[in-house]
């Protein structure tokens, strides 16, 4: 069976990747900081799709913690097929507001993270000459919007990059770029429910999302933006005025 390793998995959309990949058969390793969490979900994963759950308790910004993390990406003994780098965060978009020291760490899990994360698991990858990475980005990488817009279009970017070099080498990689999307995302960016500011069209499901971009990233996407309307808003940004563009994204979190 493939392995796959989820960060973020404790909740939220990585929690929804670790549903959906043990139910097609996967393997899995979880990593998060919260290890109650991660052991209730390996535990009903076991139980539900007879599947093996390795569970990774490592908060990602710590240099000792996310080396574990790397060590496990490139151990040939047990190998990883697929890479979800799934962790992340937002801040307010308040820039000026922020204590710095909050925005250099939403900078490094976003970037760096992602980053080292990758460099670990695509040279056993190439080895192999197959493997699946999906780096979840945000619509918010084509607007305007705080610094979360300018992680976000990093990470689209570099797949965008990555995938044009290692694709012919059988290991793909794609950027996933959700819309507002129902976790409880923004619960811990403090923000209270039905305070958000977007309209109920603008919601997208979990599920959706996960299987959507499990699609793409099977056929080789660089970049896999979940729904017809988020498609359609994402072509709309690069019609309107920066201006406008910036504007639109100070709505919601």
């Amino acid at each position: 069976m493939p392995t796959a390793l989820i960060t973020g998995a404790s909740s939220g959309l990585g929690a929804e990747y670790a549903r959906q990949l043990a139910a097609r058969g996967a393997d899995l390793v979880l990593v998060a900081r919260d290890r109650d969490a991660l052991e209730s979900l390996a535990a009903q994963l076991r139980a539900r799709d007879a599947v093996k759950v390795e569970v990774l308790v490592a908060d990602l910004v710590k240099a000792r913690q996310r080396e574990k993390v790397e060590a496990r990406l490139t151990d040939e003994s047990r190998p990883v097929d697929v890479l979800v780098n799934n962790a992340g965060y937002g801040l307010p978009l308040e820039f000026e507001k922020n204590d710095i020291e909050d925005e250099a760490r939403h900078l490094q899990l976003h970037v760096e993270v992602t980053m080292r994360l990758m460099h670990a698991a695509l040279q056993p990858m190439l080895a192999r000459g197959r493997g699946r990475i999906l780096n979840v980005a945000s619509v918010a990488a084509f607007i305007p919007r705080s610094t979360y817009g300018a992680v976000k279009g990093w990470v689209v970017s570099f797949s965008r990059w990555a995938n044009g070099r290692y694709a012919p080498q059988g290991v793909t990689v794609t950027a996933v770029c959700p819309g507002f999307t129902h976790t409880n995302f923004h619960e811990r960016a403090g923000l209270p429910p039905g305070e958000e500011g977007v309209a109920s069209w603008m919601w997208l499901d979990a599920g959706q999302v996960v299987r959507e971009s499990l699609r793409d990233a099977a056929r080789g996407k660089a970049v896999s933006v979940p729904s017809y309307t988020y498609k359609a808003l994402v072509a709309l940004t690069r019609l309107v005025p920066p201006s406008l563009a910036a504007k639109a994204g100070e709505s919601g979190r």
